[in-house]
């Protein structure tokens, strides 16, 4: 859950509605009907829910809508910013509490976004097509409806019952065992009373079903010796193994979201993203299902090494193998037989040892923020792209918008080499402290330089560790898909990237395609998959 510097004259509202987290314990001595009683007028509710301004954009629909027009419906209002990992987790709860309730109950996703390029429908939009939302979203890019309900934090919930009025709020995550009594609760009570209505009113623009051949690819990585590329095609969960000039070689997995180990056809992920080749073994961050799978490219087997298959519910808990509960693993890499993690969901670097599958964490102490010092004491915020030299660890912290690093030795540090703070973004080339990215997701080392995604600045940086200069490589900074020179070519939120001799392969995540730098000539293609 993140915390908003913004003041609102509304903050008091908060303190007067229901906090769904505790309000239904009640005393077991406490009287059924005094019991009965107190909930009903709970459900009643005393604060009608501010309206959503008219000249908002809203999206995933076929129109605009107002409060008003859900009378005798059951509202949740889910108020999130598409770059927040907390936000992502809530999402799997709101599936199934729509599923459950798909007569007496409306989800509408409230973006009140935290990254200025968040802030645009069409970013947005691409988001929810993305993360598979099913919900209409309105774009509320200037915190008015934030504002309106007190809201302090991403993510936080406000349900409303079927005569407008405010029921209960919830911030942070774990929300299906939080509002699921609630609702049963209000749809018998306000069913009983006659004031609940099951007519459909909703109908979603997008299928979220892509005909390109990749979907949202969200990491390349690559075995430089034998000249292979493994992509992360991560929206059609599978990871695409293929020559650099893009034929393709295997496949490992299959569209349809699962869990299961087995063959490369057999085998099913949930929206992977990092992969790292040690050995025969392809070691996938298979993000979505809070595991590590080991692929065998000799056995064509794929085998989940860590993780329960669901996400760690506390932090700090090692464990080994998947008896060990991960919690968003986004990116790895493998040195000197241990296995490390971005674990963007913890906030942490984890680190396991190949040959015990003992996982622990190595950087990072689980609160968010952007804070050096001793490996264990030091606070990062969502890492999500890593790589190293031989002696550190590098990552892309992508909250604080952050380049770090971290030392391969015990009794280590943590040091940021670009990057201010949570709020602190922008696209600024310079030295530290002034210059300034916008959530990066994806990093390569090379010859002693960071190759960066700048993911919400649709650029590659290039970053000087020892100067800590941070120089614009390639991109204008405006989202397209342009080949040409790196100075005019255009990427869409990049993801990811890796070398391959003097090229440099960068998963395009928007534009749903592998872009190619050449590093001699500056110039970028796009490859196309045989």
């Amino acid at each position: 859950m993140r915390n908003i510097i913004r003041i609102t004259s509304f903050a008091g509202l908060v303190l007067g509605i229901i906090t769904l987290a505790g309000a239904w314990q009640f005393n077991k001595e406490t009287p059924i009907k005094k019991e009965t009683t107190t909930i009903d007028a709970q459900l009643e509710g005393t604060i009608h829910a501010p309206e959503i301004p008219p000249y908002l954009e809203w999206l995933n629909t076929d129109r605009r809508h107002t409060l008003r027009d859900f009378r005798g419906k059951l509202v949740l209002l889910d108020f999130w910013t598409f770059c927040c990992i907390n936000c992502m987790h809530v999402i799997p709860d709101l599936k199934k509490l729509e599923t459950k309730y798909p007569e007496e109950l409306v989800v509408i996703g409230i973006h009140s976004a935290k990254f200025s390029n968040e802030k645009k429908s069409r970013a947005i939009q691409q988001a929810i097509e993305r993360l598979e939302i099913e919900h209409p979203v309105v774009n509320d890019n200037n915190f008015e409806v934030w504002n309106s309900y007190g809201v302090r934090a991403w993510p936080s919930l406000v349900l409303i019952n079927p005569n407008g009025k405010i029921i209960g709020t919830a911030s942070g995550e774990g929300v299906f065992e939080v509002f699921d009594p609630v609702i049963q609760r209000a749809i018998t009570y306000f069913d009983n009373k006659g004031e609940l209505k099951r007519d459909p009113l909703l109908t979603s623009t997008k299928s979220h079903e892509t005909e390109t051949a990749l979907s949202f690819p969200g990491k390349v990585s690559a075995d430089k010796k034998n000249k292979r590329l493994f992509i992360s095609d991560t929206n059609h969960n599978r990871i695409i193994i293929t020559k650099p000039d893009g034929t393709i070689l295997d496949t490992i997995g299959g569209r349809n979201a699962g869990n299961r180990d087995g063959s490369f056809t057999e085998a099913r992920f949930n929206h992977p993203q990092g992969t790292f080749l040690h050995g025969d073994i392809l070691y996938i961050a298979d993000t979505e299902n809070h595991a590590i799978r080991a692929a065998n490219l000799t056995t064509h087997q794929v085998k989940t090494i860590l993780g329960t298959g669901e996400q760690a519910k506390t932090y700090n808990i090692p464990g080994t193998g998947t008896e060990v509960a991960l919690n968003s693993p986004w990116d790895v890499l493998v040195h000197e037989n241990r296995l490390y993690i971005a674990m963007a969901g913890s906030h942490q670097i984890w680190e396991a040892n190949l040959a015990t599958m003992q996982a622990q964490p190595y950087a990072g102490s689980a609160y968010e923020n952007i804070t050096d010092g001793f490996l264990l004491d030091a606070a990062l915020a969502q890492p999500s792209g890593i790589t190293t030299d031989g002696v550190k660890l590098y990552f892309a912290d992508s909250e604080t918008s952050s380049i770090r690093w971290a030392e391969l030795k015990l009794g280590g540090v943590v040091k940021t080499i670009i990057g201010a703070g949570l709020f602190e973004y922008g696209d600024i080339d310079d030295k530290y402290p002034h210059a300034r990215l916008q959530h990066p997701l994806g990093i390569a080392y090379r010859d002693g330089l960071i190759y960066v995604a700048d993911t919400y600045n649709s650029k590659i940086k290039v970053i000087d560790p020892n100067t800590k200069t941070s120089t614009t490589f390639a991109g204008t900074g405006e989202k397209g898909l342009r080949d040409g020179n790196k100075a005019v070519a255009q990427f869409d939120e990049p993801g990811g990237m890796t070398f391959i001799g003097d090229s440099l392969y960068i998963a395009d995540t928007n534009n749903h395609a592998i872009r190619v730098l050449d590093m001699n000539t500056g110039m970028v293609t796009t490859m196309v998959l045989q």
